[in-house]
């Protein structure tokens, strides 16, 4: 059997020669166990640095594989990029750079180098080329215009478009390029351009865009504008003078008139826009805005009250021309407040005798409320109805409760309206400590039609929702809701009341004067002395008679 101990080793000097068999001290063996250890420790850690190695190295290899599977599929994905298009191309090529043009056109002054293909889209440039117009053989066009709308931009933007399938229209500019379209008939770039305008009406825009809309008879941007300024007139324009003195005299008869204008408040208030829209036509540089001190300081008010003739304004030469708008004006609804019809009368703007019969036809009213079984008007025909309503409105700023009434004299009604839970209604108020100063009777007739409208940051309505003239008649302190409202309905809301409490009489002035010149003259003492009646004659009786014997008993 061999020895397990090495040849190379010296028993002795090892410290285990059969002569040292007793055990090793803790410092022999400490220094031994250190021997055995450090080989093991080594040993580990570089058995964990393999293993380490190797899962980084496999991660390392899945990472590039990864890498070159993501490398080789972007490969294969195809990439859009969009090129010059061809209209592009033909935009700056034809009509930039004017290349291989076969005519010049010139308008205000300037030449455009341009090709009858493309002016040809134009049915007025194709009549001109295709027809026996001397230019179908020319290649040189003056264009003369005459709109003043028309402005070297817009020609611009119009020759241009015919290069291209699109065309960019700046709000600031879209009248005129409608005007260039109009000219040339180019309807697809009419139709832009009434888009543009229909989305851009604002305080800005509105009254310009109307007139243009007159111009070149775009029919859906008239209504448009039009009725911005319905919703916006009384109760926006009346604080902006440079846009209120933009309104023609045609324009604002036909906005005064309307049942559906929203009159903020009262007819007075629209009475006080009239009034400062007139002086804005002598004074146009007028502002309200820029405070004015000293004996110059010169107001709607104190302009008109302050003059010497005393010959309405509106009989004068200067003022006859701006009559229409006040005749269309609700006169009879000026004069349901003594401080309105104090101020209506100082202003002498109005004619007296404008005012005459509306007058009597307000005494003639009350006295059949008190003193007939007169309750109110019935059903009248809606064209009766939107000539003779009261027009009244408010601005309701939040949701909530809320209730008002709108001031002056209402032939003794009291009506308040009030908005509850997205509710609107209407109450008869009554109170004892009033009742001589209210109606007596127990019902009380009256028709109303009431709007409520929701507006965005250009004031444009995008909601609005009206009632169907509705006929009430309500006791006393008798509340009935008139509309419940939609969903859709935004505050601020605008509130618009049309309401009509007594029956329409136009009766006139010229009535009474007809029917007295038709009524007998004669005193009453002598009705019948001159009439002679049939009787037995007598033999008494002579040539002369007694007009006694004529008087009836």
């Amino acid at each position: 059997m061999e020895d397990s101990t090495s040849p190379d080793v010296n028993p002795v000097e090892s410290g285990l020669g059969k002569h040292n068999l007793f055990p090793l001290g803790a410092e022999e063996m400490g220094k031994i166990v250190s021997k055995i250890k450090e080989p093991l420790r080594q040993a580990t850690g570089s058995v964990a640095e393999i293993i380490t190695g190797r899962k980084r190295k496999r991660e390392e290899e899945e990472e590039l594989n990864d890498e070159s599977s993501a490398l080789e599929k972007s490969l294969h994905v195809p990439k859009k990029k969009k090129l010059l298009t061809t209209t592009q191309y033909i935009f700056q090529a034809l009509f930039k750079e004017q290349k291989n043009s076969d005519v010049a056109v010139m308008a205000l002054g300037k030449v455009w180098h341009l090709h009858k293909v493309y002016l040809c889209q134009s049915p007025y440039f194709a009549s001109m080329f295709n027809g026996s117009w001397r230019e179908a053989c020319e290649n040189f066009v003056n264009i003369k215009i005459l709109d003043p709308k028309i402005t070297l931009e817009s020609l611009e933007t119009v020759f241009g478009c015919l290069y291209l399938d699109e065309i960019v229209i700046e709000p600031v500019g879209v009248v005129s390029v409608l005007a260039t379209a109009t000219l040339f008939q180019l309807d697809g770039i009419i139709e832009r351009c009434t888009e543009v305008m229909t989305e851009t009406t604002n305080a800005e825009t509105a009254v310009a865009y109307y007139e243009a809309a007159c111009q070149y008879g775009v029919q859906n941007v008239k209504k448009t504008a039009f009725n911005w300024l319905l919703a916006n007139l009384v109760g926006y324009y009346i604080k902006r003078t440079k846009y209120l003195k933009q309104i023609s005299e045609e324009l604002m008869a036909d906005l005064v008139a309307s049942h559906d204008l929203y009159v903020m408040q009262t007819e007075f208030t629209l009475y006080t826009l009239l009034r400062t829209w007139l002086f804005l036509k002598f004074f146009p540089n007028y502002d309200p805005s820029e405070k004015q001190t000293g004996e110059n300081e010169v107001t709607p008010q104190t302009y008109f009250a302050g003059r010497k003739n005393k010959t309405a304004f509106l009989n004068t030469l200067d003022g006859k021309q701006y009559e229409a708008p006040f005749r269309v004006l609700r006169i009879q609804h000026l004069l349901n407040h003594h401080i309105d019809l104090k101020l209506v009368l100082e202003d002498n703007i109005i004619p007296k005798e404008w005012l005459h019969n509306y007058l009597l036809s307000h005494w003639n009213a009350i006295l059949k409320v008190d003193h007939t079984m007169e309750n109110g008007p019935g059903e009248v025909d809606k064209q009766i109805f939107y000539q003779n309503c009261m027009r009244c409105g408010r601005l309701l700023q939040e949701q909530g409760y809320q209730k008002w009434r709108w001031t002056g004299f209402n032939f003794g009604l009291d009506l308040v309206l009030i908005t509850h839970n997205r509710v609107l209604s209407i109450k008869r108020h009554h109170r004892i400590e009033n009742e001589r100063l209210l109606s007596l009777q127990t019902k009380r007739q009256f028709l109303i039609r009431a709007t409520l409208a929701s507006l965005n940051d250009q004031r444009q309505v995008t909601h609005s929702q009206t009632t169907d003239i509705k006929s009430l008649c309500l006791d006393k302190n008798e509340e009935v809701s008139l509309m419940l409202m939609d969903k859709e309905l935004t505050y601020p809301l605008l509130v618009s009341v049309n309401l009509l409490v007594v029956s329409p009489d136009n009766i006139t002035i010229e009535d009474f004067e007809s029917a007295s010149t038709k009524t007998s003259t004669t005193p009453i003492s002598e009705i019948g002395a001159n009439v002679d009646s049939s009787r037995t004659p007598t033999k008494n009786v002579g040539s002369s008679s007694r007009s006694s014997s004529n008087l009836p008993l």
